[in-house]
């Protein structure tokens, strides 16, 4: 089966002046003096003023640009994972699970991983990391470590990250995987330079791609760049896969796809 992958005031001075009376004549005199050195002064050229209509075209232009960048970059679709976001971060679960989604950053950008042991060993797609020398991940409470590259898997797009650390929050793997169509999945990500959004999907099936040896699994959820990393949790608050890119299928449309986590053991056992 072939498909295509879509796999960036100045201060001022006062001075004190002691006045004195003057009489009528003197005033009329200063006066006089004052009208004269005016109409000798040359009048200055007058500066051509901008239409105010072209000013308000210009305002417009410019706010138009502005909200057409604004929704190319944040589509309706995309805003509206905000709003999905906040509402299932109100539980608690959810919230406790959140803490143990990093940010990946490297020199080429930034992408997502998970800790899966309290000992800092990290989840997160081989091309997060790819090329890079300096990686570090960022928890949301538990601060910024530099991260090493433990073991790599370019073949099934999985990288595994040690950082020196204790006590940190982590996420469960499903032990034995089980995956079901329609099966409902929540996962945690930094999408569109957002950091801990939070969002919700179903399984559709499995798919063979072109020049993988290994099955991987479609959903239908909203992933967007960022989201490269980011655990897939089923109802059980358990990783079954990580996130690694997104497809246009012909039968489903856009959906995202995420590596099993039973090839994190088949790989890691070897």
């Amino acid at each position: 089966m072939s498909e295509d992958e879509k796999v960036t005031a100045p201060n001022t001075s006062t001075e004190s002046v002691e006045e004195s009376e003057l009489t009528e004549d003197e005033f009329n005199e200063l006066v006089l003096e004052a009208q004269r050195e005016a109409l000798a002064k040359k009048e200055p050229t007058p500066k051509r003023q901008v239409p105010k209509w072209f000013i308000w075209l210009l305002s417009s232009v410019l706010v138009i640009s502005t909200f057409a960048g604004l929704f190319q970059v944040f589509s309706i679709p995309a805003i509206e994972f905000l709003r999905t976001s906040a509402s299932l971060s109100t539980d608690p679960a959810v919230s406790k699970m959140k803490e143990a989604v990093v940010v990946v950053i490297t020199e080429d950008g930034k992408g997502t991983g998970f800790s899966i042991d309290d000992d800092g060993l990290i989840l997160t797609n081989s091309h997060v990391i790819e090329g890079n020398r300096s990686i570090y991940v960022k928890f949301p409470e538990a601060g910024r470590f530099e991260a090493t590259v433990l073991d790599d898997f370019p073949e099934i797009d999985l990288a595994i990250l040690q950082i020196d650390g204790e006590n940190l929050p982590s996420l469960p793997l499903v032990q034995v995987s089980n995956l079901s169509k329609k099966e409902h999945v929540t996962f945690i990500g930094n999408p569109l330079s957002f950091k801990g959004i939070v969002n919700e999907g179903s399984i559709i099936e499995p798919i063979k791609l072109d020049d993988w040896t290994e099955e991987v699994y479609m959903m239908e959820a909203p992933v967007y760049r960022g989201n490269s990393g980011s655990p897939v949790i089923n109802e059980e608050g358990e990783v079954i896969g990580i996130v690694f890119a997104t497809l246009d299928h012909e039968e489903h449309g856009k959906v995202g796809l995420f590596i099993p986590i039973d090839l994190y053991y088949q790989y890691t056992n070897d």
